[in-house]
């Protein structure tokens, strides 16, 4: 029996040792840097974001689809009727809540690169405005995180000024998704919605327009800036028709947050890549960033490079209702040379060098 209570003994003293030595070790081991942790809270908020755009709308439509095979398919009926009711919305000027715009997760989103706005012109509250983004880049991080959230304090340079960004009709077809891009202040880019900000929601609207699209995307790498605008023009069509004034604006560092498997132009591929284009409205570019674990693995991730958004001079435009097209040609061309003018003035300033060109197709 003595022995029995001598070898308890022994095992508590040897168990609480041990658990005293994992103490130890627990608090002597390094814990994670404020740097690291801004680090960690800033590659989440960047995930989510990227998580969101690309499969937010896509599950969230799956999931009602299996619902309704469920006892829980009221819920898919009760939204369905929703998105019936509300299907004009978008094309009203949409929902957008401050709370979502103002969300703290913005600022880590926007540390992570880091994206800064630099305003050039004042604008005034008592005119609408067009404003031009570009390049558009792979996921349009620079137009969305200036004009969109409220992390880059557009609200505080320019006073007076709300700001819309428009995106593919399609995307507010998609369930739970379309919700998410009204809260925010995006819209459809269609000649009713952007008519809609331009005449009927009085001034002080500036609503940005990606001009390239997706088939610009098909010619993001980094090291070349071209820009699909010369046959772009409706944009210039519709600001004479409201007399909004047109606002160039450039994001220096968009092309840099991803590597993209360019196609030979005439290629196959390419072909594909054109065609699908036209047909969905969205170029199927394949392009890679960083992993989740680390820079140097690859992954889905936009890459931490500095992303600086230029806000222009804008273009005083008047209202024509019917303008012709020399009218149209005639601010179009000055706004390309207030895009050159933007581009050329600011390149050195913010990582490009004297010799780079922009090139307009």
């Amino acid at each position: 029996m003595k022995t029995i209570i001598a070898a308890y003994s022994q095992n508590r003293s040897g168990s609480r040792a041990s658990v005293q030595a994992a103490l130890r070790t627990l608090l002597t081991a390094p814990w994670p840097s404020q740097r690291d942790i801004r680090a960690w809270l800033q590659l989440l908020a960047v995930l989510q974001w990227v998580l969101s755009f690309l499969l937010l709308g896509v599950v969230s439509l799956l999931l009602l689809i299996y619902l309704v095979f469920t006892s829980f398919w009221p819920i898919s009926a009760l939204y369905l009727a929703w998105i019936i009711f509300d299907w004009d919305t978008p094309e009203k000027g949409g929902r957008r809540l401050t709370c979502l715009r103002k969300w703290p997760v913005w600022k880590h989103f926007r540390d992570y690169f880091p994206v800064q706005l630099v305003k050039t012109h004042d604008l005034s509250p008592s005119h609408n405005y067009i404003i031009g983004s570009h390049p558009h880049g792979i996921l349009c991080v620079g137009a969305f995180c200036n004009f969109i959230t409220g992390s880059t304090g557009f609200s505080e340079m320019f006073p007076g000024i709300r700001p819309f960004l428009t995106t593919l009709a399609g995307n507010f077809r998609l369930p739970v998704f379309r919700e998410y891009l009204m809260s925010g202040g995006l819209c459809p880019v269609t000649r009713q919605a952007i008519g809609y900000l331009l005449s009927k929601n009085g001034t002080g609207n500036a609503v940005a327009i990606v001009i390239g699209g997706a088939a610009e995307s098909l010619s993001c790498q980094p090291g070349v800036t071209t820009l699909i605008l010369k046959n772009r023009k409706g944009f210039v069509r519709m600001a004479l028709e409201h007399g909004a004034y047109l606002v160039p604006s450039f994001s220096f560092g968009e092309n840099d947050l991803f590597r993209q498997v360019v196609f030979k132009e005439g290629g196959w591929m390419r072909s594909v890549q054109q065609r699908f284009q036209k047909m969905m409205g969205f170029a199927p570019v394949v392009f890679y960033g960083r992993g989740i674990t680390s820079i140097q693995s690859r992954g889905f991730l936009p890459y931490p490079r500095p992303i600086t958004t230029v806000v222009g001079e804008p273009v005083t435009v008047p209202k024509i209702e019917d303008p012709s097209r020399e009218t149209v040609d005639l601010y179009h061309e000055m706004y390309v040379r207030s895009l050159l003018k933007l581009f050329n003035e600011n390149k050195t300033k913010y990582g490009l060098s004297e010799t780079d060109e922009l090139r307009i197709a």
